[in-house]
């Protein structure tokens, strides 16, 4: 905790982004809770209402290189602050959608927002804040943002019951209008010029050369990770109810996977700089492919599906941070930001292609073919992981040791 006893501004940024983060992943899982509803007043396929879900990240994933761009010209609050103002009619057009092409039109615009207001925005506005204390800045960020599903799955469900999915949609309009917009236009810091109060160069001395293949086990890495997490997570109220969870019971267990994640998350901030992103990693992806496996033997049984929460929602947590923190392994501040921006296209087209696939073998194969593919993932992620941790830079090693 001590970059945040150091430096009361990087508090009161992670506040906003807590807040703003939390509605907007929250907002945006509306498929999950309301999927069979939106399949039956838009006459569409349960699939179909899913790949809702990887429209917005296909926008988001193609809007992120020339996103990079706006966010070095004008900073990451500018950017943020207009995303939300698009965000705004992409729940009210949603909410007067009565067919497929105005559906799959309010995610394009939603995707349009999220690449400027999600996760990598605000990863780029804490390293505005904190340099080379992003690291732990982002973790302490995750251990709120974790808890979207937790909380908004819940109100989603609520407000849904009461007002109707369309009514819910203006209701989280209304949140980006009147939450979101204020909190980055009068809370979230102006990017800082140069020389601004004496802090770090803007150019830094040149690191020593990645090659090239290490930065495609990483973005292999991110990307399947990516895969099963949002896709997992996207199905995972109708995953278990495949599994014989009756409704009320299969939105029980899947609200305390936030709890699970955020409590892992936890654990690897307390962590400080102990470990890198590799170790989060490979002690975190190991716990994925075991959880996989447990719940495709266990025919259903409630105590294979409680422990299957808890190694899971452990271990997505953590890889949570370690997504976001690998990079920081290998590159600079400076290439971390090009990294990040070279990342953001295929682990989103990764997170738009992974809910409709999973929910159609969910589908037709059962839970057996969306857990069996996961499974696949998970293990082709953590032999990754290995291969990285033998290519990690000394001077990386050694600030791990």
């Amino acid at each position: 905790m001590r970059f945040l006893k150091s430096d009361s501004r990087l508090l009161g940024v992670l506040l906003v982004l807590a807040i703003t983060q939390l509605i907007g992943w929250g907002t945006i899982g509306l498929p999950p809770i309301v999927g069979r509803d939106l399949a039956a007043d838009l006459g569409m396929s349960l699939p179909m209402v899913f790949a809702g879900t990887s429209v917005l990240y296909v926008s988001m994933g193609l809007c992120a290189p020339w996103l990079a761009r706006s966010f070095a010209r004008h900073g990451a609050r500018n950017v943020m602050m207009a995303g939300t103002v698009v965000a705004i009619p992409g729940y009210i057009l949603l909410s007067f959608a009565r067919e497929p092409i105005l559906y799959f039109a309010a995610w394009v615009v939603l995707g349009m927002a999220g690449s400027a207001t999600l996760s990598t925005g605000a990863y780029i506005m804490l390293n505005e804040v904190a340099g080379r204390r992003a690291k732990n800045a982002i973790g302490g960020l995750m251990l709120v943002t974790g808890l979207s599903s937790s909380l908004f799955w819940p109100t989603t469900s609520f407000l849904s019951g009461l007002l109707g999915w369309r009514g819910t949609c203006l209701v989280y309009a209304a949140m980006m209008l009147v939450i979101n917009l204020p909190l980055y236009a009068f809370f979230a810091p102006r990017p800082k010029t140069a020389g601004d109060d004496g802090g770090e160069p803007v150019k830094a001395a040149r690191p020593p050369a990645i090659p090239k293949s290490t930065f495609g086990l990483v973005v292999a890495a991110i990307t399947m990770n990516a895969f099963v997490n949002f896709g997992i997570g996207a199905i995972m109220i109708e995953l278990l109810r495949a599994e014989g969870l009756a409704p009320a019971q299969a939105l029980a267990f899947g609200s305390m996977l936030g709890v699970i994640q955020v409590s892992a998350r936890g654990l690897d901030f307390l962590g400080g700089g102990r470990w890198d992103g590799i170790t989060t990693g490979l002690v975190a992806g190991t716990a994925l492919p075991v959880a996989m496996l447990l719940l495709m033997t266990s025919e259903g049984a409630t105590w294979a599906v409680a422990v299957f929460i808890l190694l899971y929602g452990a271990g997505s947590g953590a890889m949570a941070v370690a997504r976001a923190t690998i990079p920081l392994v290998f590159y600079d501040q400076a290439e971390f930001a090009k990294a990040m921006s070279m990342i953001a296209l295929p682990l989103n087209l990764a997170s738009a292609i992974s809910p409709p696939l999973l929910v159609g073998l969910l589908t037709q194969f059962g839970s057996r073919g969306a857990l069996g593919l996961t499974f696949v993932f998970s293990c082709a992620t953590v032999l990754i992981l290995v291969l990285l941790g033998r290519r990690r830079p000394q001077v990386a090693a050694a600030a791990t040791t």
